[in-house]
């Protein structure tokens, strides 16, 4: 009897190269799953299956994860308003952590001897595979072909058509990942410094003529619904944003970070609901949230989101952050007015009930109504003392 060996699949080259690579060379019986966060269709699962039966696998499984991806991480990830070095959403980095967990989980199921991945040697997909499949199935050896043979996509395509295997050399000229909580891009460009991603890399056209206002709703820091449509679910709200945004041309950028293994990389990335909803969640926090708050959170939320960059989502520490994450969120809750237009979005404000800017305290530069000049004048004096006994003290030593 053959071993088994679960292969984590997305029906591209590399996975279908090594589909043919381990049945043929290894002499396994491959078991193809892909796990769904978010960015298939029901046409593409089809399609991905098709590929899967063609290319000769054991068995082929679909494992849906988009309900546990959104309440175990990205409602975490709009908590903390995550944006990774300033600019990227964790829209790839994310989901490909629990795309290994169930991947994880269905190969102890299936009792499988191995399991692989077809993530290269050059990015940060290979440490995040492998660092769940130590964590889950630490009995299982890791196979990796891709990354172990390092063959160029010409070489992959003419090691297919030998096992009868045809495949388009011009199928993917992009790199196309898409999940729930955006779409990463990548191509010959982002390989560059220099170079944008042209407008055909981006999977959505943009098709919006004239700007709209448009109204995003908070129940305690979830997105609920815009305008006055309401979801059952926060996942339908943010698919149903992203079916409005995407046209707009809104949420796309390329990002350039430090990767796990130490070089510097480029992904472009096409995100229209993240983007629209953390900026929104941001400016209704600076409203409903006190100085303290937004800051020690910040600070929490930027190590949570490197921690999940790296794979390293089941560290304890996670579930410590996400704790205080949830607790601040019991009062971010209203309304956020957004302008939306081509190309271009900006917040124009908000209204909460737990806005505090309450003119009840005052107006800010303009009116005081919860103290008196005096207690300012005091208040001020005490904050100078410790600095004004430094300059005292030491005023000899600054000459």
């Amino acid at each position: 009897m053959k071993k088994k060996v679960a292969l984590a699949f997305s029906g591209g080259l590399d996975t279908s190269y090594c589909v043919k690579y381990l049945a043929a060379e290894k002499n396994l019986d491959v078991y193809s799953v892909l796990v769904d966060t978010g960015g298939f269709s029901t046409a593409d699962l089809a399609r991905i299956k098709e590929r899967a039966v063609q290319l000769g696998v054991k068995k082929h499984t679909m494992i849906n994860a988009v309900e546990e991806y959104y309440h175990s991480c990205i409602r975490f990830l709009l908590y903390g308003n995550v944006l990774k070095n300033g600019t990227y959403p964790l829209s790839v980095s994310a989901e490909r952590v629990f795309q290994a967990l169930a991947i994880a989980r269905y190969a102890s199921e299936i009792k499988a001897d191995f399991i692989a991945h077809g993530s290269t040697g050059a990015g940060n997909d290979q440490v995040r595979f492998d660092l769940i499949f130590n964590i889950v199935n630490p009995e299982m050896e890791i196979l990796t072909p891709i990354r172990d043979n390092q063959l160029s996509r010409a070489q992959e395509i003419s090691y297919l058509s030998r096992h009868g295997i045809i495949l388009d050399g011009n199928e993917a000229v992009y790199s196309i990942n898409q999940g729930l909580w955006g779409t990463s891009v990548g191509g010959k460009e982002t390989l560059t410094s220099d170079q944008a991603l042209p407008e055909q890399a981006y999977p959505t056209p943009v098709t919006a003529k004239q700007a709209r206002e448009l109204k995003l709703v908070f129940e305690k820091g979830q997105f609920s619904g815009f305008d006055e449509e309401r979801f059952g679910s926060p996942i339908e709200a943010i698919k149903a944003l992203n079916r409005l945004a995407a046209g707009f041309g809104v949420g796309r950028d390329i990002h350039v970070g430090d990767t796990i293994i130490g070089i510097k990389g480029r992904v472009g990335f096409e995100a229209p609901a993240a983007m629209l909803l953390i900026k929104a969640h941001q400016a209704l926090e600076k409203h409903t949230l006190t100085k303290w708050q937004i800051y020690w959170k910040d600070q929490l939320a930027a190590w949570y989101g490197m921690m999940l960059h790296e794979g390293q989502f089941l560290d304890p520490v996670m579930r410590d952050i996400e704790v205080l994450l949830e607790n601040t969120q019991k009062t971010v809750s209203g309304t956020v007015y957004v302008h939306l237009a081509p190309r271009y979005f900006y917040i124009k404000g908000i209204q909460s009930r737990h806005d505090l800017m309450s003119p009840e305290f005052g107006a800010y530069g303009e009116k005081n109504l919860a103290w008196q000049g005096d207690d300012v004048r005091g208040f001020a004096k005490i904050l100078s003392n410790q600095t004004r006994i430094h300059r005292a003290v030491n005023k000899d030593d600054e000459k």
